[in-house]
């Protein structure tokens, strides 16, 4: 008997389960449907304000970490590796980054692919957290902001794209399934998607000095680039108009008296406000009515972020081996009873980035004595031999003071060990880790992605397109004066004069590929300038204004509309 109503409490349980099988077939909708209920996901992180401002968080942190601080050749493309102002100097012969363009920039490249993909990365987190804010129950006003923020990074992510590829698919809603049947849209579309997300921007972003914390971006940001994209498109009217916004509307102005936290403590032995500009813990300063945008690094603490100027602008004097009578040329600090090799002023670079002979040389001629810019404490052209125990102690280091039986290498002795280092790549005396190496080539202060120094410039070339040349004389003489420089004429005002006086302020600072690249002269600057001792103009080709798609993107596009740019 107990046998039997067991059975049918089974029997009765099958016809339950299959009877609500059936009846949840019927929709099939419902049961695909994917609802995160414990776990985190795109659908359900973006619906409140912290997982909003946990997502706009995380924008900031992968722009600092792949567009300014970065340790390898991201930061190096961007601040002038295999352009008009510098080569690789640690490798000039082929090996270095972009020593030689063919055989380096190749659809198969680690890099090619690395940006392609971080890029997109980025631009599906902001598709998406536009839908979530567009979705959300935020006021109406916190929604504009948030949405401003996000538009903003969607558009420098796109800038970074179009830079480098050209032609690219553009991407604005969120993709939730796999796809291969990309297309490349023209690059004017793009740049219509950047300025349309830079305009938003620049109406709904807080006014500078409302902003939340130091480097979070504000309209003053929006409309710097919001006049790059301008010049881009050829609206040279609108781009004037954009930074005179910026200009008059808020309390922007030029440094021109010394300020900041180092005051009596140049390292150097000598200062000025341009030094000044890139001490530590001047840049956040409400004093500093010259940032735009600051890049926030903080020591020691998890996910606090670092700069890698050192690193990739200063020269590999450690490696230099012995004074001309047999000694270590550069003991060093001591640390831990023994010489490290290495000074806290100098830090520890690799050569990533060798300044051409324009950058170090010809574009100073004029002013070589007066402009500040080009002072002894701002470029280091002087180094010395550092042992007591040798006869040169103290003295320059000079390559004609060894002997020919030294047996020196002159391209790495001139590229790679001792040559003019911009001091504001660095932090000296300020190196919160690796003691026993100087800081291993990195430090914590915070860097500037816009100043407005730059958008002067910006104004200047919109001016000098509507043939307003005596506008843009007065803003580049704006810089100019506060450099103690030579002013200029409106004669003398010239694209190829804009370019030098970009090198002079913002070597370090300016994305000088995309400044060559909206300019479309990428190719023919390296051709003048880039004096690679073993790889003249480091093998560029005509080809090479544009990068390659990336060859797993060509392998990914099943419906064969994705094209390879030309020459590759």
């Amino acid at each position: 008997m107990k046998y039997k109503k067991n059975i049918f409490r089974i029997i009765k349980a099958l016809l339950v389960v299959l009877v609500t099988t059936v009846y949840t077939a019927c929709d099939e909708e419902k049961i695909l449907k994917e609802e995160p209920i414990d776990f985190i996901a795109p659908e359900n992180a973006y619906k409140s304000l912290e997982g909003i401002e946990q997502g706009i968080n995380a924008l900031y942190v992968s722009i600092r970490n792949r567009y300014f601080l970065g340790a390898g050749a991201d930061t190096e493309h961007w601040r002038g590796l295999g352009l008009d102002v510098a080569y690789h100097g640690e490798d000039p012969g082929g090996s270095g980054y972009l020593a030689n363009y063919v055989t380096v920039l190749v659809p198969t490249d680690s890099w090619v692919r690395t940006y392609w993909d971080e890029c997109y990365n980025d631009i599906q987190k902001e598709n998406n957290l536009i839908k979530g804010i567009q979705e959300s129950e935020l006021d109406e006003n916190k929604r504009n902001t948030l949405l401003a923020e996000v538009r903003f990074f969607r558009a420098f992510n796109y800038k970074i794209l179009t830079c480098l590829y050209g032609d690219i698919p553009l991407v604005t809603d969120v993709i939730n399934t796999a796809k291969t049947d990309f297309i490349r849209d023209p690059q004017s579309e793009v740049l219509n998607l950047i300025v349309e997300d830079l305009e938003y921007a620049a109406q709904y972003l807080p006014d500078p000095g409302n902003e939340d914390a130091p480097g979070r971006v504000t309209k003053g940001a929006a409309l710097h680039y919001l006049s790059e994209a301008y010049l881009w498109k050829g609206e040279y009217q609108k781009a004037v108009d954009a930074a005179s916004k910026l200009i008059n509307d808020f309390n922007y102005k030029l440094m021109t008296d010394r300020f900041g936290v180092k005051l009596g403590k140049d390292v150097w032995g000598s200062g000025d406000v341009y030094y000044d500009l890139f001490a530590m813990g001047n840049q956040n300063l409400a004093e500093n009515t010259e940032a735009i945008w600051v890049i926030q690094n903080e020591p020691l603490i998890t996910g606090g972020g670092m700069y890698c100027g050192e690193r990739v602008h200063g020269p590999a004097y450690f490696r230099m081996g012995k004074t001309p009578d047999g000694y270590q040329a550069i003991l060093g600090d001591y640390y831990e009873g023994k010489y490290t090799g290495y000074t806290d002023s100098l830090g520890r670079g690799v050569a990533g980035l060798r300044p051409t002979n324009y950058l170090a040389y010809f574009i100073w001629q004029s002013d070589w004595n007066n402009d500040i810019r080009n002072a002894e404490h701002n470029i280091k052209r002087h180094f010395y031999f550092d042992n007591p125990a040798s006869a040169y102690h103290g003295m320059e280091i000079k390559w004609d003071l060894y002997p020919s039986s030294a047996g020196r290498d002159p391209i790495r002795d001139t590229c790679e060990f001792i040559f003019p280092y911009w001091t504001k790549a660095g932090a000296p005396l300020e190196h919160f880790t690796h003691p026993h190496m100087a800081g291993a080539g990195r430090s914590h202060k915070d860097v500037y992605a816009a100043r407005l120094a730059e958008t002067l410039l910006l104004r200047a070339e919109g001016y000098l397109r509507l043939n307003k040349k005596a506008e843009a004389a007065e803003d580049i003489n704006k810089i100019r004066n506060r450099a103690k420089a030579t002013p200029i004429t409106a004669a003398d005002v010239t694209l190829e004069y804009i370019l030098d006086e970009r090198a002079r302020e913002l070597y370090c600072e300016e994305f000088r590929r995309l400044t060559l690249t909206r300019l479309n002269i990428l190719v023919e600057r390296v051709r003048q300038y880039c004096n690679n001792p073993l790889i003249p103009a480091n093998n560029i080709q005509d080809y090479h204004k544009l990068w390659p798609i990336p060859q797993k993107e060509l392998d990914l596009d099943l419906g064969g509309k994705m094209t390879q740019n030309p020459g590759y």
